[in-house]
């Protein structure tokens, strides 16, 4: 009996150690340190300040209120606005002082973030440093698609896609699709890429790679192709192979409304009177940038009592176009531009009574409603290329033909 009771007592004493040193290794485990890592610096090793600009605060203040004082604080201003100008920080962007991890807690470095990619380093210790910075941001394709109620970006809206999409889109047909006149049931298709930082925060829209869009009944694919890797040319071909591109840009203003068109006849309200009106208005904010149609060069960039601040550009011999009432000319005489270059910004200089760019077109000498032209198309694929195409096409078409159903951003 003894035995038996002794037997049991040990049984015990080996089961509760056995419960303790079991216990013992998952509270060593729960208290393991997770390393942090951020901004090229281990976390960890350092007594750690994030907060955000408010209203009032400065460079200098931030510094003040964390024990740094004039000069040093002038000596560090100096030394990082060789790299970028900190004492312009903005009300609401985050910044992160890593302090020593010890009882001084000295600070050691400053970091702000003028936006989510970006983020300045600027060095608080004797060796005085600053440098501008870039998270890496990783690409990640999606898929969309939506039906054309009453507009492209109401449907945009709708499958809360970003608006982005709307003026990359618009882009991509310029010269196929007129956005102003879309109908009811009119749908599209794409394929995107979007921009996220630190794994999962989205930073904005990289570009559509693909598009289908069904206008009138009639499908129009859109897929990109590198033309040119030497010099990193991308263009959209349909599933045929034809550039959907074209000489001229339908619009010298993204995704704007054409407040006035080309009319002989027209009254013009500023003059009281019938007119000619022989260019193209297209409405937009003051400030909007006005980018060339075309290729070409610039012959005049003047300012008048009726066309306000202008330019003009000379794209080949036959083809001139001018753009009016600039608040601001952004090109000198002489500049070769290529198309879509920032020439100017949308004002109302001159005689108008709106901001607004009027667009004037000259074929032969002659100036003519650029959007009754058959213009020139752009430079076809090559026959060498056309063939590598039509393989790379299939299986991205096929994906578009086989969308529906999207996870949006």
């Amino acid at each position: 009996m003894n035995k038996i009771f002794y037997i049991i007592i040990a049984l015990n004493f080996l089961f509760f150690a056995s419960c303790k040193t079991e216990n013992s290794d998952q509270v060593s485990v729960i208290l393991k340190e997770k390393i942090v890592k951020q901004f090229g610096y281990t976390l960890n090793n350092f007594h750690v300040l994030k907060d955000t600009v408010v209203s009032g605060d400065s460079f200098g203040s931030i510094l003040e209120k964390n024990n740094l004082y004039y000069p040093q604080i002038y000596n560090i201003v100096q030394k990082a606005k060789q790299v970028y100008d900190i004492r312009k920080i903005n009300v609401g962007k985050p910044y992160t002082i890593l302090f020593s991890k010890d009882s001084l807690k000295t600070p050691e470095l400053f970091i702000y973030q003028p936006n989510l990619i970006d983020y300045v380093l600027v060095s608080l210790t004797d060796s005085l440093w600053a440098e501008k910075k870039s998270k890496a941001v990783k690409l990640l394709e999606f898929e969309a698609q939506g039906v054309i109620t009453s507009s492209l970006s109401e449907a945009m809206e709708k499958e809360k896609l970003s608006p982005l999409l709307s003026n990359e889109l618009s882009e991509i047909y310029a010269w196929t699709i007129d956005f102003f006149r879309l109908e009811k049931g009119d749908n599209f298709k794409v394929i995107y890429t979007g921009k996220f930082v630190d794994d999962s925060i989205y930073v904005g829209l990289n570009r559509i790679h693909s598009a289908y869009f069904e206008h009138k009944g009639n499908p129009l694919y859109a897929i990109e192709f590198e033309t040119d890797p030497k010099r990193n040319i991308i263009e959209y071909f349909d599933e045929n192979g034809k550039n959907l591109r074209r000489a001229f840009l339908r619009a010298p203003v993204q995704f704007s409304r054409i407040s006035s068109r080309y009319n002989l006849k027209r009254k013009i309200a500023y003059y009281g009177r019938v007119r000619p009106h022989l260019g193209t208005d297209f409405a937009a904010p003051t400030g909007t940038k006005i980018r060339s149609t075309a290729s070409g060069t610039v012959v005049k960039s003047s300012y008048t009592r009726g066309n306000g601040n202008y330019v003009t550009i000379k794209h080949n011999a036959t083809y001139s176009t001018q753009y009016l009432h600039m608040k601001k000319r952004g090109v000198k005489v002489g500049q070769f531009v290529k198309q879509g270059d920032y020439i100017g910004l949308v004002g109302m200089t001159g005689n108008t009574s709106g901001p607004h760019v009027c667009y004037r077109f000259w074929k032969n000498g002659k100036q003519v409603d650029p959007l009754r032209q058959k213009l020139p198309e752009a430079k076809p694929i090559s026959k060498d290329l056309k063939e590598k195409y039509l393989a790379y096409m299939k299986p991205i078409k096929k994906q578009l033909d086989n969308i529906n159903s999207s996870f949006y951003f």
